[in-house]
């Protein structure tokens, strides 16, 4: 699964940091999910999608393998 959190992060003037802090999760599980190494719990993905104003469907994009 990809997703946009980069681009949408960086939109908000957010660093991984202030965004880990905000879903209270470390700095790098937000680095692992930019880089598509690690795909979040829903409960997760909501609280990003929350804090960067974004659907859960836009952010995150599912793709068949």
């Amino acid at each position: 699964m990809k997703n946009i959190i980069e681009n949408e992060r960086k939109k908000l003037n957010l660093s991984r940091e202030e965004l880990a802090n905000l879903v209270q999760v470390s700095r790098q599980t937000i680095y692992f999910l930019e880089t598509n190494k690690y795909n979040p719990s829903l409960q997760l993905a909501y609280k990003i999608a929350k804090q960067l104003n974004k659907p859960i469907e836009e952010l995150f994009i599912f793709e068949d393998e």
